[in-house]
């Protein structure tokens, strides 16, 4: 009974806690719900106000922008009104200007119209007067005809042969006062010619260039150089060309020859037979074939060696061979190497001076002379610097370096600056005191027109002008040439060289023949 009543004593206990839980539940939800209506009242009136502002400011940057978009479409307005106003203005100004024109070129033409009605009555009034002063020319012609009794013609030719013989008078009195004037000056021109030449030759450069002393150890291998009954010496010269002195000259002999290139197969030749020791003529055949390839081998090297100490670079093969063989060849005298090194490095300064390319100038100073050097003899027709042209197009020289090779004698036209710089430094180079000789030159010529001559026979082999030009040795084919036929062409040879040259003293023909029977023991 008791557990009974306490239960239900807590149940309604429990019910009255609940209902009064519910009770004060609901009260704090209607607290708590009207918070929240003050809250969102609160902000929505927070709301409106800001929305108010951004409006307010959205209207005064709207405003401001059109404001701003309103001042520059004026401005625009303003340049193109200004503009339109400038141009009007020059067109009101073209206006006036070619109205002016026209008034100036209308009254212009009024006073070339009068001038041209002036001109022609002048015209008319020249031609009356010239038709007057014919008539009175004939008439005074007549009168003058009939007074003196001769005809206009006849009076004419009187007058020539008057005026000629007063023109001979008078050149007769020219020529003798410049005679008279020349014979004053002529001691004192010809002083100043001598003195030249003394400036520009020196004499013993000439035996330099022809002749060269070959040492020996001793005299006896003179003997041996001469051979039995001079057979080696006769063909030491038949294979080289070149003249072999033996006289009292104490362990020496002269190699005598205008052709270096000669003269230094000879020289190299005799070395190596009098250090090998065996000297015999089918020996010195063979080394004188061999030393002409070392020779060949030498020229190539000193072709390479220049370029090279010029710092000139892509020079084609042939031409460095052309270079090479320059120092074998001399011009007026001059040695043709030093000679256009010498140009080459005058080029090359000059070049740079006057702010041009001192590589290209100083390339075509040294090959400005390579036509002095040919291959062939049908080159040899050629002018040089029209063959050194030639050869420059021919291995890719550029065209400025070709033009200043062919035109530093005036051949061609100069084309480039290169040429005229190339042209000076070869006078200069040939100018100095001393540098060339004339004498030297013609006479080197002289042997070479007699080898020319001796040539230009048929089987003919070799021919070498020695004893200083006065002897003309020609080898010729014996298959082609008989004795009979020797003994003529001798004749012939002679007789042509007295016909087409000019030459102090005798020139001595010698024609050998030689035959040779040759087999071979298998």
């Amino acid at each position: 009974m008791d557990t009974t009543t306490i239960l239900i004593a807590g149940a309604i206990g429990l019910l009255i806690g609940f209902v009064i839980a519910k009770f004060l539940e609901k009260g704090k939800a209607s607290k708590t719900l009207a918070n929240a209506k003050k809250e969102a009242a609160l902000l929505l009136k927070n709301a409106e106000k800001d929305g108010e502002n951004i409006k307010k400011d959205k209207i005064f940057q709207a405003k401001e922008k059109f404001l701003e978009l309103k001042a520059e479409h004026e401005k625009v307005i303003i340049n193109k009104d200004k503009k339109i106003s400038e141009s009007e203005k020059r067109t009101r100004d073209k206006e006036s200007q070619v109205s002016s024109e026209l008034a100036r070129n209308k009254k212009l033409n009024d006073q070339i119209e009068g001038k041209i009605k002036d001109l022609d009555h002048k015209v008319e009034l020249y031609d009356k007067k010239h038709s007057e002063l014919e008539k009175l020319h004939k008439n005074q012609v007549q009168q003058l005809e009939v007074i003196s009794g001769l005809s206009a013609e006849d009076a004419t030719n009187q007058l020539l042969e008057s005026l000629k013989e007063t023109a001979k008078n008078e050149a007769m009195v020219y020529m003798q006062t410049t005679l008279e004037e020349a014979k004053l000056t002529a001691q004192q021109e010809a002083k100043k010619i001598v003195i030249n030449t003394i400036q520009r030759i020196g004499t013993e450069e000439a035996v330099e260039n022809c002749v060269s002393v070959f040492n020996l150890e001793s005299d006896d291998v003179k003997g041996r150089i001469i051979g039995r009954e001079g057979r080696n010496i006769r063909a030491i010269e038949a294979a080289t060309g070149v003249e072999i002195i033996v006289d009292d000259t104490p362990e020496a002999i002269i190699l005598s020859c205008f052709d270096s290139v000669r003269r230094e197969v000879a020289r190299l030749s005799l070395h190596k037979l009098v250090t090998d020791g065996r000297i015999h003529p089918a020996r010195i055949e063979e080394i004188v074939r061999k030393t002409e390839k070392q020779i060949e081998q030498e020229i190539v090297e000193i072709g390479k060696r220049t370029v090279i100490d010029l710092g000139i670079h892509g020079l084609h093969p042939e031409l460095i061979k052309a270079v090479g063989r320059m120092k074998y060849r001399s011009s007026y005298g001059q040695n043709l190497l030093q000679h256009s090194r010498e140009v080459a490095k005058l080029c090359g300064v000059m070049a740079a001076e006057l702010g041009l390319n001192p590589k290209l100038a100083k390339r075509a100073g040294l090959l400005h002379d390579i036509g002095k050097v040919p291959n062939t003899e049908t080159e040899v027709e050629i002018p040089h610097a029209i063959l050194g042209m030639q050869w420059a197009e021919k291995y890719g020289e550029k065209p400025d370096v070709c033009n200043a090779i062919g035109a530093h004698h005036d051949e061609i036209e100069m084309k480039t600056l290169i040429s005229p710089i190339i042209q000076v430094c070869d006078a200069i180079s040939g100018a100095r005191p001393g540098a060339r000789r004339q004498v030297l030159d013609s006479y080197i010529q002289r042997l070479k027109d007699l080898e020319d001559i001796a040539f230009g026979f048929g089987g003919v082999q070799k021919a070498y002008a020695i004893q200083a030009g006065r002897e003309l040795r020609v080898i010729v084919e014996s298959e082609k040439v008989s004795d009979e036929k020797a003994a003529q062409l001798s004749f012939e040879i002679s007789q042509k060289i007295q016909t087409d040259m000019t030459y102090p003293g005798q020139v001595k023909v010698t024609v050998i023949r030689e035959t040779r029977s040759v087999n071979v023991a298998k």
